[in-house]
This record gives C-alpha cells, structure tokens and sequence, in this order.
C-alpha cells in the first residue's frame, strides 16, 4: 500500500525532493502547514488584517461589517471563520484587548477609572466593570488596590498582564 507507493516515489525523485513528492508533501516543502490549502492560508491572512485592524483601533467603535470588509467575507462568515481561527468571536477579542489595555493604565497611572473606561473604548462604566470582573476575576477598583506600577519596557508589561482568551475568570 502506502509504504510500497512511497518507495517508489523514493526512487523516483528521491525522499524531501519536489519531483518525489505528493501535492501534501509539497505543500510542507513549500513551507505551508500540513493540511492547509492556499485557500485556507489566503482566508487566515485576511483574518489576521481584520485583527490588526482591532488591535490598531481597539477604542473606536468597529462594527463587523466594517471588519469582514477588511477580510472581504461576509459578516456572518467573519464571525464563524474569525471563531474558528483564534477560538474566540471578534466582540470577545475586543473586550478582551480593551480591558487588556484598561489592567495597563489602571496599574500604571493615577488616572480616573471613568477616564480609562472611555479611553479604551467602552461607553458605559458598568459594562466596563462587568466586563472586566468577568474577564480579570476582579473590579477595576480592586485590581488597581494591589496594581503596581512595573519597572519595564511596556511592551513587556502589557504581554504579561495579557488576561487568557482560553478561560474567562471564575468560570472553572
């Protein structure tokens, strides 16, 4: 079977070479993922501009058409493919990166919380507490009691504040 076919394109072209390959095994040699078609790399890429693009303006408002526009799919497909590509839905992504950017500058500036709610984008000072205890396990008020301000590049401190996309706070 599959051993047998495999020796022969051995002999042919040699084990690793293109000319021996299978169209799965060129696509490895060619550098792509095992599995994943041009189509799906192609799909991927437009996703990831649609989520540099709420990472560059996570405080103004974004609506999904505006961002499956950017991924040029459909605003139902952006959901189900955005869902599917980095395990959360692109309303939950940007809550997270706005309280992701709120934990910053709670901890790092004496700066009202009502200030900082609006700045990072939310209109509402409750949705933003409720978010942020939903996301963090805490109030914004309580996280900023024991926030200290931390002594390297921001770069640094805002991966490792990062809040996890894989469980929200409190749900284990």
């Amino acid at each position: 079977g599959r051993m047998r076919e495999r020796r022969e394109r051995e002999a042919v072209g040699g084990a690793g070479t293109w000319a021996g390959a299978t169209r799965g095994e060129r696509g490895r040699l060619a550098g792509r993922m095992p599995g994943m078609g041009r189509a799906v790399e192609e799909l991927n890429r437009r996703m990831r501009r649609a989520k540099d693009a709420m990472d560059l303006s996570y405080a103004e408002p974004l609506d999904v058409n505006s961002l499956a526009a950017i991924a040029s799919v459909s605003a139902a497909h952006f959901i189900r493919t955005f869902k599917a590509t980095f395990g959360e839905t692109p309303h939950r992504y940007l809550q997270r990166r706005r309280v992701e950017r709120a934990m910053y500058l709670l901890g790092q500036t004496k700066r009202e919380v009502t200030d900082i709610c609006l700045d990072v984008g939310f209109n509402s000072l409750g949705t933003f507490s409720r978010t942020f205890s939903q996301i963090v396990g805490e109030s914004p008020i309580a996280f900023r009691s024991h926030a200290r301000p931390i002594a390297v590049p921001n770069c640094f401190a805002m991966a490792w504040l990062r809040p996890s996309s894989f469980g929200e706070a409190g749900s284990s």
